[in-house]
């Protein structure tokens, strides 16, 4: 293939092979996204209550184990707290509250499979009731969790009710301020828009790292079937990626129609 300055770029026949094509790891990802999709596109054909029975249950699962680890970290915890004797009411709450947090792996596993199980499975009722994920299905299955948590470790002391209310309050305002701050990080740049086809393509060949490459040198979507030998080195892309790329484009009828 030749360039606009006359530079040649010889490609062997058949093509170059993809990048990634022959990662295991790449691979393993891919067939574990895939499996991933169908069962997600299983389960959102079924009924709600199965969705969120199964929903629950996976997430229940997934926090019993976290409990467990965190509790061999915190059983030893309960012994060196002071005793209950003598203690000021507020400085009893607070003693409460730490020992229902500084129980056994068991206790804690069953404390984080309530929590998390409950927060997944008012979540998926609440999107499949509301057609939307949004901060305010968030803070509601957080406010369950919460509530939840408080009953089931013991945290609410004496006042059960109220500290349970006081729980869940507190769980959707974190919550409300972690998906806020979520939506706000994971909005693109403004310039990324024009980059879009440039990142899956160097996504699909195993490049994206030289993402910032093309950037740096202005190479939008625009002018991908313009590309030329002389233009990739100049944004100080190594010669194998450089072949991989026209390769790429050569191939790609799409983009061939732009050189006419």
């Amino acid at each position: 293939m030749e360039g606009r300055q006359g530079v040649m770029v010889e490609i062997p026949k058949g093509g170059l092979p993809q990048a990634a094509g022959n990662n295991p790891l790449v691979q393993l990802q891919t067939k574990f996204k895939e499996v991933e999709g169908r069962f997600r596109e299983w389960l959102s054909q079924q009924s709600i209550p199965v969705e969120a029975a199964v929903v629950t249950s996976m997430s229940a699962a997934q926090g019993a184990v976290i409990g467990a680890f965190m509790g061999t970290l915190t059983s030893d915890v309960s012994s060196q707290l002071p005793p209950q004797s003598n203690l000021a009411p507020q400085a009893m709450a607070s003693l409460n509250q730490a020992q229902a947090l500084a129980v056994g792996p068991f206790a804690q596993a069953r404390n984080f499979a309530v929590m998390t199980g409950a927060n997944a499975g008012i979540s998926c009722v609440m999107k499949r009731i509301r057609g939307v994920e949004d901060v305010q299905t968030s803070m509601v299955a957080a406010f369950g969790s919460g509530a939840l948590f408080s009953l089931v470790s013991g945290m609410g002391g004496s006042n059960v009710a109220a500290n349970a209310v006081t729980s869940g309050i507190f769980f959707a305002l974190v919550q409300g301020g972690i998906f806020k701050l979520g939506q706000k990080f994971s909005q693109p740049p403004t310039e990324d828009v024009f980059y879009a086809h440039t990142r899956d393509m160097l996504s699909g060949l195993g490049l994206q790292n030289y993402e910032k490459n093309f950037k740096k040198g202005l190479l939008t979507d625009r002018t991908l079937p313009l590309l030329t030998d002389s233009a990739l080195r100049d944004v100080k892309i190594p010669p194998g990626p450089r072949l991989l790329i026209l390769d790429h484009i050569q191939r790609d009828p799409e983009l061939m129609k732009g050189r006419r």
